[in-house]
């Protein structure tokens, strides 16, 4: 029986693991991948505090993987195929194992929509992104695509403005579907330059971004823009299909918790990207599993 069992390895997830291990709880860590994440397709972070110079993503992920097995994280590179939940009952069906526990964190993440074109996958972290918060100082003084017309696409384009030399925001439709202040804020930029009813074809480069190949919808015209990166803005995807049908969930999916991270099964908590919040960052996800395995902690004492 284990104290808390946490789902996923990403910033959220090591950092629950941490606090939970280092309160001397037996606490075991499940993903299904190397853990890390998302962090590990991003070339340099700059905005994660402590680091000035920015670090790669997969150094941040070894350093904060390694100080949670320092206090005694257990690790398993295991799948999780089905989860019991209930106030009285949690059970983790991963691999050929059930295995129980007293609380579950579930960090699960979330994954950007992709396009699905020619070129999008082989580039990610080398001109592709989904987020220009994190990547966008890398873009100074140069042109890049923003695709997507959404509030996201919107509010990332007007922040890319503050480096970039020029932006191009392909939108496959003739009107925006952002909120009106963001539609006027974008529009106001002189900056951004609007590819109505465009869809994006290719994107094109060998080691990094060099262009995208574009569609004009109505006219099926073929061009290309010389851009050095191209960022993706058509939507999240949460990763709840574990949780589908058991816990709250916000309209696109994500899980909805209180402020201490519990969901609406008592015991089981929710932190990082599938969480339903405003900011989807390293440092948000940090915060919010160091609070989910506190909150765990108190909700053991309070069950002795």
């Amino acid at each position: 029986m284990y104290d808390i069992i946490i789902i996923g390895g990403g910033p959220a997830g090591l950092t629950a693991g941490l606090y939970g291990a280092r309160s001397l709880l037996k606490v075991l860590l499940l993903e299904r991948l190397a853990p890390g994440g998302q962090v590990l397709t991003t070339d340099r972070v700059e905005n994660y505090p402590g680091f000035p110079e920015g670090v790669s993503g997969f150094e941040l992920i070894d350093r904060m993987k390694k100080q949670a097995e320092h206090f005694g994280l257990e690790i398993r590179n295991e799948e999780v195929q089905k989860l019991e939940l209930s106030n009285t009952q949690k059970r983790v069906y991963a691999g050929k194992e059930i295995l129980e526990t007293k609380t579950v964190i579930l960090c699960c993440g979330a994954n950007w929509k992709r396009l699905g074109i020619e070129g999008e996958n082989k580039l990610v972290g080398k001109g592709v992104s989904y987020c220009a918060t994190c990547d966008g100082p890398f873009y100074r003084d140069q042109e890049v695509a923003v695709i997507g017309g959404g509030d996201t696409a919107l509010e990332e384009a007007i922040f890319l403005t503050r480096f970039v030399k020029k932006i191009y925001l392909v939108h496959r439709r003739d009107k925006l579907r952002g909120t009106k202040l963001l539609q006027e804020r974008a529009k106001a930029q002189q900056k951004i330059t609007f590819l109505w009813e465009t869809i994006p074809l290719k994107i094109l480069g060998q080691q990094g971004v060099e262009g995208i190949e574009l569609q004009q919808v109505r006219t099926k015209e073929i061009s290309q823009k010389a851009v050095s990166g191209v960022f993706v803005f058509i939507g999240t995807q949460p990763n709840t299909d574990l949780v589908k049908g058991r816990l709250d969930l916000n309209r696109e999916g994500f899980i909805k918790t209180d402020v201490d991270m519990q969901s609406s099964i008592p015991g089981v908590f929710a932190a990082g990207d599938v969480r339903a919040k405003l900011l989807r960052q390293i440092s948000t996800a940090v915060g919010e599993g160091a609070t989910a395995a506190f909150a765990a902690e108190k909700y053991l004492e309070s069950r002795k």
